[in-house]
């Protein structure tokens, strides 16, 4: 990643552990080697990225990205993605939704809830794998702001 962004921390949220995984490896494949902080459900996310006060204020100074899968076990990803976005401090950072849901109502609703980016996780493992290395690829280039 260029010189700003090294120091932006990846938050991503996947309940499920092989697609983790495979989110990592094929994100460090293309060459990123940003701090990944791993939650596999939105109540630990939401400590993490909001604090005890909930309103992201324990993030400040930080450039967060977060990748953000829609089915959790104890909330959706909508409600995740609707928290960070009413953050007065963190909700300028982007959020990548990946889901296997391709439902054409869900996706206008995560963009209008302030999604910057909605990828539905291929079924196929290559193509799964492909996915996410580009994803990598984009994450190397953008400007990721700092929570106020």
């Amino acid at each position: 990643m260029s010189d700003t962004a090294n120091h932006v921390t990846i938050v991503m949220v996947e309940d499920d552990e092989g697609h983790a995984r495979l989110i990592e490896k094929n994100i460090r494949r293309a060459g990123v080697s940003n701090e990944i902080k791993a939650f596999t459900n939105g109540t630990s996310a939401l400590d993490f990225l909001l604090g005890a006060d909930r309103t992201g204020a324990n993030r400040k100074g930080e450039a967060l990205l977060i990748l953000l899968d829609l089915n959790l076990p104890d909330m959706t990803g909508i409600d995740i993605l609707k928290a960070v976005k009413s953050s007065p401090h963190i909700r300028t950072s982007p959020i990548v939704v990946l889901t296997t849901t391709d439902d054409q109502r869900e996706i206008e609703r995560c963009y209008e809830l302030g999604a910057s980016v909605y990828v539905v996780k291929p079924v196929n493992y290559e193509n799964f794998a492909n996915a996410i290395r580009q994803l990598g690829l984009f994450f190397s280039v953008i400007k990721v702001p700092e929570a106020k």
